[in-house]
């Protein structure tokens, strides 16, 4: 992208973020940037670095989300040793995402760092299918895990999805029901995942978390660390 008088004040990539036109994974950032995505991307949503995010915010921009990207690399992580409470089990990631669902979509309640109102079928068609089918962030990785009541074949009440995606191991999503499923689930979840991540030979898991979720701590007590943080402005 230019400036008025043809120099370059950024790049981005360009996709889509819950309908709108989004710019992301921005580089190269000029002094005049601001300014630029203020008059020539109305109506986009930016992901941008906090101080360029900061300023969109200034300039009249809406925040959609402010959230941290943390890597945990495999050979120094600290899953916790625990196997998962009485009548629940760690299964891998291999059932359909009818089945997984449920507790996805209710994972989120309002009042929840990551709440936002949208249609359940166009959530579970849009967003939960092509993520487990690899086509929306990249194939779904084996060290994914499922959290499920004992039973045949159980009610699914949790999981970690974790992808291949353009910049590494990718956890996609740790989400729990949090009505059906006790407390500290996703910390023996989590730390299954990064098991299988390791012993399958993986270098490292990335994810994002939103400012102002505590399970940030559970994040770091794991071995993940803090790799930047960027804010998705809507101009």
């Amino acid at each position: 992208m230019t400036d008025a008088h043809g120099v370059a004040v950024m790049s981005y990539l360009k996709g889509e973020r819950d309908g709108l036109p989004w710019a992301h994974a921005i580089e190269d950032i000029g002094p005049d940037a601001a300014e630029v995505i203020t008059s020539r991307l109305r109506g986009w949503a930016v992901s941008a670095p906090v101080e360029l995010g900061r300023t969109l915010l200034e300039r009249g921009g809406r925040l959609l989300r402010h959230m941290t990207v943390m890597q945990c690399d495999l050979p120094i992580a600290r899953p916790v040793e625990a196997a998962a409470p009485d009548g629940f089990r760690v299964v891998p990631c291999d059932r359909a995402p009818a089945d997984i669902f449920p507790a996805w979509f209710a994972a989120y309640p309002p009042g929840h760092p990551d709440h936002r109102p949208r249609d359940g079928e166009k959530a579970l068609n849009e967003e939960l299918v092509p993520l487990l089918n690899g086509e929306l962030i990249g194939p779904l990785l084996a060290c994914s895990v499922l959290a499920v009541r004992d039973g045949s074949p159980g009610e699914v009440v949790g999981g970690v999805i974790v992808n291949d995606s353009d910049r590494g191991p990718w956890v996609a999503d740790v989400f729990r029901h949090p009505e059906r499923s006790p407390r500290g689930l996703g910390t023996v979840m989590l730390s299954a995942a990064l098991a299988r991540a390791g012993a399958d030979g993986l270098p490292c898991l990335d994810l994002v978390v939103t400012e102002g979720n505590p399970a940030r701590r559970v994040y770091e007590r794991l071995g993940f660390r803090v790799i930047d943080t960027t804010m998705t402005v809507q101009i």
